[in-house]
């Protein structure tokens, strides 16, 4: 709640947008949930956004397979998102209205109906705003060259998707990231512990599936996280050195070091 504090106090916009990134299943959403639960015990009006329910719609991701790289129809990467419908969110609630935050069905890949997505409050005091990407920079062209896995040098040896993904991070990615107010980082060790998080995160969901929700297999879990391979490494390279705060995690999701830069 530290930079929570800090946030309310030194900028004058309402509310205060707190951007939480990890790897995924590195307890962000978990993180989330308990700043959004200690916001309510200090009568703080306050929301949660992922950046996973602002996904486009399977249809249009299918329009962009078919239109510019067939890999753009799996959710994840930069430019397979709804920018717009983030900014108008945040937008919505510093005119200090109520509004409908987007939910993202990952069960059936699809955007969930909106007569499902929950009400932000009126006067939002705090918005978290989690998601494996939020507030990631793009790459230099010249780090698009080589491949970082199989599923790019296979499906991917031309670098068009890689690179469609890093000309929307460096565009409209950056107007959303703009707003945020303070930048926390879940430092994984790693990418080699990504697979087995994400795992446990699909054993869950297919506890709580219904009989047509789509559940991934173990192969189908290590190709999807190919997908987020080199902007996840990229950002563990990148962004300690900028985030306000960093908490690095040993393989279990431990914190094992906490460093502030303001």
């Amino acid at each position: 709640m530290a930079q929570v504090h800090a946030a309310l106090t030194e900028t004058g916009r309402r509310p205060v947008v707190i951007g939480l990134c990890g790897a995924q299943g590195s307890g962000k959403t978990t993180l989330a949930r308990a700043v959004l639960a200690a916001c309510s015990d200090e009568s703080l009006r306050a929301a949660m956004l992922s950046i996973d329910d602002l996904y486009l719609t399977r249809a249009e991701r299918q329009a962009l397979a078919q239109d510019v790289h067939p890999l753009l129809a799996t959710r994840g990467v930069p430019g397979t998102h709804d920018v717009a419908l983030g900014l108008s969110v945040i937008d919505t609630l510093e005119r200090g209205q109520g509004t409908r935050l987007p939910r993202f069905d990952k069960a059936r890949d699809d955007r969930a109906p909106e007569s499902e997505w929950p009400l932000a409050p009126r006067a939002c005091e705090v918005l978290l705003f989690e998601g494996w990407c939020v507030g990631a920079r793009a790459q230099s062209a010249e780090h698009l060259a080589q491949p970082v896995n199989a599923l790019e040098a296979r499906e991917d040896a031309d670098a068009v998707w890689r690179s469609y993904a890093n000309t929307a991070l460096a565009g409209p990615y950056q107007s959303l990231f703009a707003r945020i107010d303070r930048l926390i980082l879940l430092a994984a060790p790693g990418f080699d512990v990504v697979y087995g998080w994400r795992l446990e995160q699909e054993r869950d969901l297919a506890e709580h599936a219904a009989p047509a929700d789509r559940v991934m297999d173990e192969a189908a879990i290590a190709r999807f996280i190919a997908h987020y391979e080199r902007l996840t490494c990229h950002i563990l390279g990148e962004m300690p050195g900028r985030a306000d705060l960093v908490v690095q995690l040993d393989a279990r999701r431990c914190p094992v070091e906490i460093r502030r830069l303001r």
